[in-house]
């Protein structure tokens, strides 16, 4: 596994190392002690989902104290990947990051505590594997307006659950971490 800062502090970009032969290809997305001791990360729990083409998910986080890393991969499909920085202190605090996923790309994303994620799905039937430090908490699940942000997702009429369109815009929140 190769890690790569970006602009967002403490989010990585990771390519990881795979092997193909005659059956197809195995791939490697973690490593227990590798997360454990560089990144303090211990995750607790894993999720997927599966997007049809055009979908906006996000952008989502964990209030306090239920906040999570999330380490994530594409598994099928293609997904757009978008991450805010939330996080107050940090030098990159508001920034933006956005990746391409693809399950043919062999990278992965580690978002710190913090931040907040959303994604488009660029075809359907797109895979998106979570794996984060915290668990569940329904009662601190939030979100930001994925359009209040300053970011063009490129698509005028995106698929979007009710939930989502519920969030606040940016420019109205007040609880940053």
């Amino acid at each position: 596994m190769k890690f790569n800062k970006t602009n967002i502090e403490d989010l990585y970009l990771i390519n990881n190392k795979g092997h193909d032969d005659e059956r197809g290809s195995f791939i490697k997305t973690f490593h227990h002690t590798t997360f454990k001791n560089i990144f303090k990360i211990d995750l607790k729990e894993q999720y997927y989902t599966i997007s049809k083409k055009n979908t906006i998910r996000g952008l989502h986080f964990q209030n306090r104290p239920y906040e999570h890393s999330k380490l994530i991969y594409c598994i099928n499909g293609s997904i757009l990947d978008v991450v805010i920085d939330l996080r107050k202190k940090s030098k990159t605090f508001l920034n933006i990051f956005s990746h391409q996923l693809t399950s043919r790309s062999l990278q992965s994303i580690l978002i710190p505590h913090g931040c907040a994620h959303g994604f488009l799905s660029l075809e359907d039937n797109s895979i998106l594997i979570y794996n984060v430090d915290s668990e569940y908490n329904k009662e601190n699940d939030s979100g930001i307006f994925y359009k209040s942000i300053d970011f063009n997702w490129g698509i005028n009429n995106p698929i979007i659950s009710n939930r989502d369109k519920e969030f606040v815009k940016l420019q109205d929140f007040k609880n940053f971490f």
